[in-house]
């Protein structure tokens, strides 16, 4: 650079910041588990406050003081709220129907003499599809995968034993509420 120039040098330094104390502690939040920071991008923000004033009040006060701030300058939540660019934006909570408890069970061909087992409707008794999969893969020694939203698709043909093998897992289904829909078309 020229010897003439007015504008002050930035000097960059390298190592620790002697104004921050290290090693530096991260709070998370016990809603979400992200950094305090961060909650205000999960989809369900008002849990993470309520969690953050019950356990954490004096942090909880500053992100409040954050919040009071942001809305004076005129039009902030709408701008925060309305996606600009690419990506998913925010977290759409799905809202549970009241569907029938029924857990469906069919039998569907697959090439010529092979078939596979569809089983629909364990998500209504809140089973978590990806374990149940998992549990009759190991239980019936096969492959077995969750397909679309409420589907577990297990390979060969054992139907039969899923009338007494579901009961026997999860107790809050009873044989009753198991339903045969015979040989199906996928």
């Amino acid at each position: 650079m020229s010897e003439g120039s007015d504008k002050p040098q930035v000097e960059f330094r390298l190592g620790p910041d002697p104004n921050v104390t290290y090693p530096i502690r991260v709070q998370y939040c016990g809603n979400c588990s992200l950094p305090i920071e961060y909650c205000e991008y999960y989809p369900e923000y008002e849990k993470c406050k309520q969690w953050l004033e019950r356990n954490l009040p004096n942090e909880f006060e500053k992100v409040k003081l954050v919040e009071d701030g942001s809305t004076e300058s005129g039009g902030g939540e709408d701008e925060k709220k309305r996606q600009k660019r690419g990506g998913k934006g925010m977290l759409k909570t799905k809202k549970k129907e009241d569907v029938p408890k029924l857990v469906t069970v069919s039998r569907a061909p697959r090439g010529k003499k092979k078939s596979v087992t569809v089983v629909t409707g364990l998500s209504t008794f809140d089973i978590d599809l990806k374990v149940a999969a998992k549990f009759f893969g190991s239980k019936f020694a096969c492959g077995s995968s969750v397909t679309g939203d409420d589907e577990i698709v297990i390979q060969g043909d054992v139907k039969d034993d899923l009338f007494d093998v579901i009961p026997e897992k999860w107790p809050q289904i009873d044989e009753d509420s198991i339903d045969d829909l015979g040989d199906q078309k996928r």
